[in-house]
Order: C-alpha cells, then structure tokens, then sequence
C-alpha cells in the first residue's frame, strides 16, 4: 500500500472551525485538496493509499489523522473539511482513536509517524524539487512519500529525517502539495505498483 505523509505547521489541531472558511483555520483547504487527490478516482476510491495528515498548529499539536479506505469509509469530495472536523473532535488524549471506519487519530508527532513507518519497513521518499527524478527511482508498493505544506516541512525534524530519507523529485516546478499526490499516484498507476 503506497502511503502519503502530509506535513502542516499551522493546520488547526481541534474540530473547532468553520468548514466554509479553512484558510482561517491554518490553511486546512490544503490538506482538504490532498485528501480528495490521495483517494478519489471518476467515480471510484482508491483503497491501495494510506494517508497520514500531521498537523502542527493551534491549539493542541501535534495531532496525527491516518485515513485508509475500507468498505464501510464513507467519503465525499463536498464533505471532505466536515471529515477532519468529525475525526479532530473524536481524539481522546493517550489513545489512537477510530473516529469512524478507516479514520483514526492520536496525539503524534511528524518525526514518531515517520518513524514507525520506516519500522514497518518501508523506504520512505522526501519530495524535493533537487531530489532524484521519481521516474528514475526504486519504488514500490510499500513507498512512503513526505509532502510539506506551503511553508514546507519543519527545518529541525528535516535534517533527522533526511538520514534516513531519500529526496526525489516530481520535476524543476514547485507544485502544490495536492499536486504533488496526483503525480506520484499517477507515476505508481503507470508503474503498477
């Protein structure tokens, strides 16, 4: 299962937002488009994608929402803020908690997410526009890609993560981060992993 890690310093760490204005609750219209990109299909969800959204900003952090597709997962495009909304006011400190089918959330940190998945044995990528071609790279089915926001991923944990990361790039241009998910989903699709 390809798996996406989402970075954002200032995604707001409680359900208390207003879903029409998510620029104002630390750019959760970002994290919103990585959703929609990382699972939907015309008409279909993926369910070979784990998403982890890690989010850094007020008034809680960190707080960590993994979401995986499973025959009960209901998800829509429309109601996709209302999701987050749902699964933040669900956490109960000192548990991972299902927020619904598929939906979890925890107290967690970026570098402990990251951590646990290398665990697992994946071989985790940094997107970086000076990193190696990703048409180039070795990836498979168990690839683990760490996307930033539009401030990036935070300086102190990249210099960790980059000893045990490798960079690799989706071109010269710098996308948005949502982007940056429909390519790696696509370059994964056409390689059939």
């Amino acid at each position: 299962m390809r798996t996406f890690v989402y970075f954002s310093q200032s995604a707001r760490t409680s359900g208390n937002f207003d879903v029409k204005n998510l620029m104002d609750a630390g750019r959760l219209d970002i994290a919103m488009h990585v959703i929609i990109n990382a699972f939907f299909l015309s008409h279909a969800l993926r369910d070979d994608v784990a998403l982890h959204l890690v989010f850094y900003g007020m008034p809680d952090p960190p707080k960590h929402i993994e979401i995986r597709v499973t025959k009960e997962t209901s998800l829509s495009k429309k109601d996709t803020a209302t999701l987050i909304k749902k699964i933040l006011y669900k956490y109960r400190p000192g548990k991972k908690t299902e927020a619904m089918p598929g939906c979890f959330v925890e107290k967690k940190s970026f570098l402990q997410v990251i951590a646990e998945l290398e665990k697992e044995g994946k071989k985790v990528f940094i997107l970086d526009k000076t990193g190696e071609n990703i048409r180039k790279a070795d990836l498979t089915e168990e690839s683990v890609f760490v996307i930033g926001d539009q401030d990036g991923l935070p300086k102190k944990e990249l210099k960790r993560l980059k000893k045990i990361a490798k960079k690799i790039s989706i071109g010269p241009n710098v996308y948005f981060a949502s982007q940056v998910v429909s390519v790696i989903n696509n370059e994964m699709d056409m390689r059939g992993v």
